[in-house]
């Protein structure tokens, strides 16, 4: 016994030491992307516990956000075209069956002046695809010059993507425009509005405007955490076993020099 430690560990110090570090890379992180497929998991299951609680109304509020945070939400009001805000790179939220290339696009968001109160509700009206040829083109999307009634869920912000130099937002606040990210809190000092301090992401399918509200479900990738866990998994195996063979092998070439095997 004292021979094979000998020769599978003491002998082997450099070995060794790498193969725990692979052991411990492969299992650390594939305990990440389990953990990142659970909280997937329990973040759907609260919110759909939350949008089963009874849907409030926009126009009854003021609401905050912790009240208000993931449940289901009315609003009536008029839409302020002129103050549309294009939010650029976001992929299509559910892709088309059968392909594998997310497509590019825009998240439409857009101030909606609550009827009856003096507050804007940003309502994030759904996506767009981008136009390959020219970026600046914007997307051909209908808005009601009139009263609307819009149903959604209430969240802190749309998402964001990583965005190079800061953030600046456009001094050009009269018309729409091409943004990276949204920032409400900037918005509102920018235009000196009151406003919901949230935004309501529409859920409406059936609306003939242009723009597509099939939203991804909050477990979407949970398999692909699931798929990367069993992969580090796999190299962490991979490097005990190379690490045993390799020593097992050296153990028994030592045994044929020193005469120990007949």
């Amino acid at each position: 016994m004292n021979k094979l430690f000998s020769a599978l560990v003491a002998k082997r110090v450099v070995a060794t030491v790498s193969a725990l570090l692979v052991i411990a890379i492969g299992c650390g992180a594939g305990i990440w992307q389990l953990s990142r497929g659970n909280a997937k998991i329990v973040l759907a299951a609260n919110l759909l516990a939350r949008q089963q609680m009874p849907i409030l109304s926009a126009n009854q509020g003021p609401w905050t956000l912790e009240e208000a945070s993931e449940r289901r939400m009315t609003a009536r009001g008029q839409y302020i075209a002129q103050a549309a805000i294009w939010l650029d790179n976001r992929p299509r939220p559910i892709p088309l069956a059968g392909s594998n290339v997310a497509q590019s696009g825009f998240y439409l968001m857009m101030p909606l002046k609550l009827d009856g109160r003096d507050e804007v509700l940003w309502i994030n009206r759904g996506w767009a695809p981008r136009n390959n040829e020219n970026r600046e083109t914007l997307p051909p999307v209908t808005t009601p010059n009139h009263v609307v009634n819009i149903e959604g869920i209430v969240f802190a912000h749309p998402g964001r993507v990583y965005e190079l130099g800061g953030g600046k937002i456009s001094a050009e606040i009269n018309k729409p425009r091409i943004e990276q990210n949204f920032d409400l809190v900037a918005e509102g000092k920018l235009r000196g509005w009151k406003q919901a301090p949230f935004i309501l992401r529409e859920v409406e399918a059936g609306a003939d405007d242009g723009l597509l509200r099939e939203w991804a479900p909050l477990t979407n990738g949970v398999d692909r955490h699931y798929a990367y866990a069993f992969q580090w998994f796999a190299l962490a195996f991979a490097g005990f076993i190379f690490w045993l063979v390799s020593g097992l092998r050296q153990y028994k070439r030592q045994g044929f020099v020193n005469g120990d095997q007949k």
